[in-house]
């Protein structure tokens, strides 16, 4: 397997918009070659009997059933606000004429 070279560094560090100093490519090109190295020992198993999966363990939906239930009162849920009219939160305006 190739060598990581500092200007595959370099390319990546643009990609991601990252400014490094060329010792900092130094430093990152081995560390980088190192994971890569470990990847290409992977590549090297056998896995043609391992099914594709999306995640490692099975997952299922574990969201709660989505049920009424009594919420937060008005005045409390207000009480900390910086402005409100006594009914909702009042926000600067963002958009122009809304």
């Amino acid at each position: 397997m190739a060598e990581l070279s500092n200007d595959d560094v370099r390319k990546v560090a643009s990609l991601a918009r990252l400014k490094l100093s060329d010792a900092e490519i130094e430093h990152f090109a081995e560390q980088l070659d190192g994971v890569l190295s470990y990847v290409h020992v992977l590549d090297e198993l056998d896995v043609s009997n391992v099914e594709p999966m999306a995640h490692a363990v099975d997952v299922s939906n574990v969201l709660r059933d989505d049920a009424t239930r009594p919420s937060l009162p008005r005045d409390e849920a207000l009480a900390n606000a910086p402005k409100t009219d006594g009914r909702y939160f009042l926000v600067p305006q963002i958009l122009e004429n809304a």
